[in-house]
Order: C-alpha cells, then sequence, then structure tokens
C-alpha cells in the first residue's frame, strides 16, 4: 500500500480509537457519579489533631450498623467508592476516608498530614469515633492491604466493640504495623481474610491470620492474581464481594 493510500485508513483508526477512549471514560465518569450519588464529604479530626477527609454513604437517620472502609496503599477512599454505595443501598450507614497525607483531591478529599503507615491505627480509630458520633451502634471494619492491618490493630484494641473485621490481602506487617499472634489472639470479632491465590505473600498472611486467630473466623483464598481493592473489581470481583456482604450479614446485619 502506498504510503499516501495509507492515510484514510489511518485517520479511521485514529478516529475509532479516540471514539472508544471518550466512551471509557465517559461510562467510567458514570459509575463515579452513581456511587456518590446520595453520599455525603465530611472531616472529622485524629486524637493526634489531624484533620481527615472522609465520605459517608447511607442515611444516617436510620441506619444503625456502620462500617468503616480503610484503604490501601497507594490508593485512597475513592478505590472504595462503589462497594461503600453498594452496602449503602442495603442500609448500612458507610464511611471511608483518606488516611493522613493522601489528598486525591476533587470528590476524592484532602486529609492533613504527611503519609505515616505507622499512624493508620490513629487515623481509623477516629474514623470508627466519627462513624459511631453519627449514629452507628454496631461497627464492621472492612480493609485492603494496609488498611487490613490496621483494622485487625484496631479491633484488638477496641475488643469486643467491633463486629465483625474483613481484610483483602492484609500483610502481618508494613511500616509499623504489626499484626502477629500477640494481636490476633485479642480480635475477639468475627473475621473474614480473604487474598488471592497468585498473590504469594497475600495469601500467606491470610492462612498466617486464620491460624492463629480465636474463631469466629474464615479464610478464603481466590483464584486470582488481583491485590486489596482490586479483588473487587477482578476476574473474582462477584465471589469476594458476595463473600464481604455475606460476612457483614452474618455478623454485622444492617
Amino acid at each position: 500500500m502506498r504510503p499516501s493510500a495509507s492515510r484514510p485508513l489511518l485517520a479511521v483508526l485514529i478516529g475509532v480509537l479516540a471514539l472508544s477512549a471518550s466512551a471509557c471514560v465517559d461510562a467510567t465518569g458514570d459509575v463515579r457519579a452513581d456511587a456518590l450519588a446520595g453520599s455525603t464529604a465530611v472531616t472529622f479530626r485524629t486524637s493526634d489533631g489531624m484533620e481527615l477527609a472522609g465520605r459517608l454513604f447511607g442515611d444516617p437517620a436510620s441506619a444503625r450498623t456502620g462500617i468503616v472502609f480503610a484503604h490501601m496503599l497507594p490508593a485512597d477512599q475513592t478505590s472504595w467508592y462503589e462497594f461503600a454505595k453498594r452496602t449503602a443501598d442495603q442500609g448500612y450507614l458507610a464511611l471511608t476516608f483518606d488516611f493522613r497525607g493522601y489528598c486525591p483531591g476533587g470528590d476524592g478529599g484532602c486529609s492533613q498530614g504527611d503519609k505515616n503507615i505507622s499512624a493508620d491505627t490513629t487515623d481509623l480509630t477516629a474514623a470508627v469515633a466519627y462513624l459511631r458520633s453519627r449514629g452507628a451502634d454496631t461497627v464492621a471494619l472492612v480493609g485492603a492491604s494496609m488498611g487490613g492491618t490496621a483494622a485487625l490493630l484496631v479491633a484488638a484494641e477496641e475488643a469486643g466493640s467491633i463486629a465483625a473485621v474483613v481484610t483483602l490481602s492484609a500483610p502481618q506487617a508494613i511500616e509499623g504495623l504489626v499484626a502477629g499472634p500477640d494481636v490476633l489472639a485479642q480480635v475477639t470479632s468475627a473475621k473474614l481474610f480473604v487474598a488471592g491465590s497468585g498473590d504469594g505473600e497475600a495469601a500467606k498472611a491470610a492462612q498466617a491470620f486464620s491460624d492463629q486467630s480465636p474463631a469466629p473466623k474464615r479464610l478464603e483464598v481466590v483464584a486470582s492474581d488481583d491485590h486489596g481493592t482490586a479483588l473487587l473489581d477482578g476476574n473474582q470481583a462477584e465471589i469476594v464481594r458476595n463473600l464481604v456482604l455475606s460476612e457483614l450479614a452474618q455478623y454485622a446485619p444492617a
């Protein structure tokens, strides 16, 4: 084919690719808009004075069971929006938030301070307190990766007051957060540990958490390479979503 003859075809291909990209962006925007419908941007302070940005899903006037969603590294609270909306639609009061130093901007909010994984438990404890202040009598924690490790630590500190803990690909230790056997022994809440079989270290950690924890507990290793909140959108998305929802329905019903 002569170069001059290939130019119209190239132009058509570029146009098709541009339209496809535009349609993909529009679809993503629609999903985000649907997830945010009815939610409210909120802020709250930690015990050491940091103002954190969050988003509240559900109706505080009627919901009495709350879920705090703790994000992974390097994500932020926006990674939970779609699933938080799904739980709110089932009658929960759901709170997503940015750990200190995370500032996605826009509807993702902006938390004060510098990123500091070792302070995640302080931030998550503040999120739990805020959710209770909005009327949640029962609280469950759902954390991805570092957020899951922080959730186990907070559940140990608040033994008996957290109804359920769900972790997605949580490590046993990460930059100052360590959920060892001594911590797990104190987590009397119901526990669901989820990881992908292709996510080697996370799968090993989930098995260790299960081995070292008192009942009630459940281990689910799914056939996936996905990590953290990516498990909610990947090849095992519906299985993982239903695992989380069924755990919440059993131990922290809306």
